[in-house]
C-alpha cells in the first residue's frame, strides 16, 4: 500500500511551480507550425506579444494570442495580487506533440493511404521582470 503519503503530497506542494500559467491541449494544428510562431514571443514582455501575435500571419497565431490571455488573466487575477501587468514577460512557452489522428483515403485498386492529422499540447509559463 502507499507509504508516507502527506509528507509526499507536501514535498510536491513545495517544488510546485507557482508561476501564472495557462496550457491548451488537443489544438488542431501539428506542433512543428506552432513552434514557428511561439518562437517569436518567447522571452517578450506581454504586450510585445500581443502586438506580434495580431499581426502575425500563421494559422498558429490566434490559437497562441488566446492561451497568452488567458495565462495574463490567471496572473492578474490571482487571490495574492503578486502580479502587475506591465511587469510579466513570457518566461517558458513550448508545444509538445499530442495524440494523431489517424484518416484513410481511398486509392485506386481499392487500396488506401493514411491521413495523420497531428494535434499539439501548448503551454505558456509567465513571469515577473
Amino acid at each position: 500500500m502507499a507509504t508516507r503519503v502527506k509528507e509526499k503530497a507536501a514535498a510536491r506542494a513545495a517544488n510546485r511551480d507557482n508561476r501564472p500559467h495557462a496550457t491548451a491541449k488537443y489544438v488542431r494544428i501539428s506542433s512543428r507550425k506552432v513552434k514557428i510562431v511561439i518562437d517569436l514571443i518567447r522571452g517578450k514582455q506581454v504586450d510585445d506579444a500581443l502586438a506580434i501575435l495580431m499581426y502575425t500571419p500563421k494559422a498558429a497565431a490566434p490559437v497562441v494570442l488566446k492561451l497568452l490571455n488567458s495565462a495574463i488573466a490567471n496572473a492578474v487575477n490571482r487571490e495574492d495580487g503578486a502580479y502587475d501587468r506591465e511587469s510579466l514577460y513570457v518566461a517558458e512557452i513550448y508545444a509538445n506533440q499530442g495524440p494523431t489522428l489517424k484518416r484513410w483515403w481511398a486509392r485506386s485498386h481499392g487500396r488506401a493511404d493514411m491521413i495523420h492529422k497531428r494535434t499539439s499540447h501548448i503551454s505558456v509559463v509567465l513571469d515577473q521582470k
